[in-house]
C-alpha cells in the first residue's frame, strides 16, 4: 500500500534506485510547490533541528526500516520513551469470512528521542516487508517549533515540508498536507472506542498461528487510548507555537487562516457509539450516539462551559437502529478486493464530528484573548445543530479580513462587519442570527445559549423515539459521511459503511427543532 502523498513524491523522484546509487542524501519535495525533487542544500539541512535531522541525516545515516530508525536514536527504547500502536480498517472483520481481504495494518510509534516528551510520530506498514512498505515521520523541531514531515520512498528519504507548509497556499491540501491539513499530527478516530485501533475497547484479530505475533513491535502494542493523549498534546503544542508566531508583532497577517477554524470545518474526527454493531439486537438497551453528531459539545460544553442541563444526549431505541440496517442496506465494501459484508462498522454509527485541531485553535484563541468566549459562542450558535460542514456558518467567513489586522482589533472588526451586514439581511440569515446573539448581555448569553441547546436536545429526544425520526437522522449521518468521503482524509474504503442512499441525494441539515431538511 503506497499512500497518495508517497506516490506523488515517487513520481517526482523518477527512479529512486538511481538516487540510491549516488551518495546518500536527503531530498526535498514539497507537493504543490516544487516541480521536481532535489537534494537539500547543506544550509537547508543545517537548519533542520528535529531528531531525524540530528540523529540521522546530518550524519549521513538513512535508516531503511522502522526498526533501523528506532534503534538509531540516541537513547534505547523503553516503556517510558516509546509507545507502539496498531490500526487496521479490516482488523475486526472475522478472518475466516474474508480470506481474500488485505488486512493493511499499520503501526504508529510515538517516540521521545531524548527525555520523555514525544517528538517523533512514526507511521509504517505493519504486516509488509519493513524495507518496502511506506515509512513516514512527523518530527518536532524545538527550535523552529514546527513538525517536519519526512517520508522514505525506498530507499530515498525526502523532506516533504513542515507545519507552515500546510498553511501556505501552494502546498496546502497537497502531498502529506492533504491529511495533515493544519500542520499538526492526525488521529482520525481520536475518541473512545477508537474505531479501527487496537485499544482497551477492542483487539485487532489475528490468527493464532500468525507469524506477525512474533514481531517485536507487535509485542509492544498498547491501547490507542494512550495515543489519544499524545496526539492531543502534540496538536496543542503546535497550536500554541503557531499562535505565538502569528501574533508576536501585534498583527495577524492572515486573519482568515485563524478564523476558518471557527467558521468552517478544516478537518473532522470520526466518532461512534461504544457498542459493537454485531451485538445489537432489537431488545438491546438504548444506544448513546456520539454527542458530536448533535452539536460541537467539546467547544460549547467543555471549553466554553455553557450551563446545559440535559443529563445526557438523546438515546435511540436499539430496535430502530437494527431496523435501519435493513432499510438502508448497510454494508462494508472494498471494491479493490471485491469484499462485501452486510452490516455496519465494527462500532455502530460512525460519523464525522468537529476536529480537535479546529477546536484547539479556537480554545487557545479564547485563552489568549484574541477572541472572547462570547464571540466564539455566537459563531458556533449561528448553526449549532450542524457542527460540521455548515455552509451557513461558513458564510460568515466573508466578513473576515484577508489583510493584516491588529490583534486588538480583530474580533471587533469581524463582529462589526457581521452586524453591519445583518442590518440589510433577514433575521434568519447567518449574519442576523449572529447579530441577535451578539447584543445579549454578558451575564445572560451563556444561559440563553444553554436553554436553546436544551430545547434542541429535547426535540431530538422525542423524535428519535419514532422509527421515522431516527431514519431521518440516519439520512443526515449519511449526508455528512458523503462530505467526509470528499475529503482527502478519506483514505480507506472500509472506514465507513455504504448504504442504498443515492450518492446524489440532497445534502441535508439539522434544524433547531430536531427536524432534518435539505440544505438550501
Amino acid at each position: 500500500m503506497t499512500p497518495p502523498a508517497s506516490r506523488a513524491v515517487l513520481a517526482a523522484l523518477g527512479d529512486p534506485d538511481s538516487h540510491a546509487r549516488e551518495a546518500p542524501r536527503l531530498y526535498r519535495f514539497v507537493v504543490g510547490v516544487d516541480q521536481q525533487a532535489r537534494p537539500l542544500a547543506a544550509q537547508e539541512l543545517a537548519e533542520l533541528g528535529d531528531p531525524m535531522a540530528e540523529s540521522f541525516f546530518r550524519r549521513g545515516i538513512f535508516p531503511l526500516t522502522v526498526q533501523d530508525l528506532l534503534a538509531g536514536l540516541p537513547e534505547p527504547a523503553t516503556k517510558a520513551n516509546q509507545s507502539v500502536y496498531l490500526i487496521g480498517e479490516a482488523g475486526q472483520i472475522p478472518l475466516g469470512s474474508a480470506p481474500e481481504l488485505p488486512r493493511a495494518m499499520r503501526f504508529a510509534v510515538a517516540r521521545a528521542a531524548t527525555g520523555r516528551d514525544v517528538d517523533l510520530l512514526v507511521s509504517t506498514g505493519a504486516d509488509e516487508d519493513p524495507a518496502a512498505t511506506f515509512l513516514q515521520v512527523a518530527a518536532w523541531d524545538p527550535a523552529a517549533k514546527v513538525f517536519n514531515y519526512y517520508m522514505r520512498i525506498s530507499p530515498v528519504w525526502v523532506w516533504a515540508g513542515n507545519s507552515w507548509s500546510a498553511l501556505a497556499p501552494g502546498s496546502r491540501g497537497h502531498g502529506c498536507f492533504d491529511s495533515h491539513i493544519n500542520g499538526s499530527v492526525v488521529m482520525k478516530e481520536l475518541k473512545a472506542p477508537w474505531n479501527n485501533w487496537q485499544s482497551q475497547a477492542a483487539t485487532i484479530r489475528l490468527a493464532s498461528d500468525d507469524p506477525f505475533r512474533s514481531d517485536p513491535l507487535y509485542q509492544q502494542v498498547i491501547g490507542a487510548e494512550n495515543l489519544e493523549l499524545t496526539v492531543r498534546a502534540l496538536i496543542s503544542r503546535w497550536t500554541s507555537a503557531r499562535l505565538a508566531a502569528v501574533t508576536q508583532d501585534g498583527t495577524v497577517e492572515h486573519p482568515e487562516q485563524l478564523m476558518r477554524h471557527l467558521f468552517t470545518s478544516t478537518a473532522v474526527n470520526l466518532a461512534s457509539t461504544a457498542t459493537q454493531s454485531s451485538t445489537i439486537t432489537p431488545s438491546s438497551g438504548d444506544l448513546l450516539l456520539p454527542t458530536g453528531f448533535w452539536l460541537n459539545s467539546d467547544a460549547l460544553l467543555s471549553d466554553l462551559e455553557l450551563p446545559v442541563t440535559a443529563a445526557r444526549p438523546p438515546m435511540v431505541p436499539a430496535a430502530h437502529y437494527v431496523e435501519s440496517l435493513g432499510t438502508f442496506d448497510f454494508a462494508l465494501e472494498e471494491k479493490s478486493s471485491g469484499f462485501s459484508q452486510p452490516g455496519d462498522t465494527f462500532f455502530a454509527f460512525v460519523v464525522p464530528e468537529p476536529a480537535c485541531e479546529d477546536n484547539e485553535v479556537v480554545r487557545q484563541m479564547v485563552k489568549q484573548g484574541l477572541i472572547t468566549g462570547k464571540f466564539a459562542a455566537c459563531a458556533f450558535m449561528v448553526d449549532f445543530t450542524n457542527p460540521v460542514f455548515s455552509p451557513v456558518r461558513e458564510q460568515l467567513m466573508t466578513h473576515v479580513p484577508t489583510t493584516p489586522t491588529a490583534v486588538t482589533e480583530l474580533q471587533d472588526h469581524i463582529a462589526q462587519a457581521i452586524v453591519d451586514a445583518a442590518a440589510s439581511l433577514p433575521p434568519g440569515s447567518p449574519e442576523g442570527r449572529f447579530a441577535a446573539d451578539w447584543v445579549l448581555a454578558d451575564d445572560t448569553w451563556p444561559k440563553a445559549f444553554a436553554q436553546r441547546i436544551d430545547d434542541y436536545l429535547g426535540h431530538i429526544g422525542r423524535r428519535i423515539q419514532e422509527s421515522a425520526g431516527f431514519d431521518d437522522y440516519v439520512r443526515l449521518a449519511e449526508s455528512r459521511r458523503r462530505d467526509f468521503k470528499a475529503m482527502r482524509l478519506n483514505e480507506f474504503e472500509l472506514t465507513l459503511p455504504t448504504t442504498n442512499i443515492p450518492a446524489d441525494a440532497p445534502r441535508l441539515r439539522m434544524n433547531d427543532d430536531g427536524t432534518v431538511a435539505p440544505t438550501p
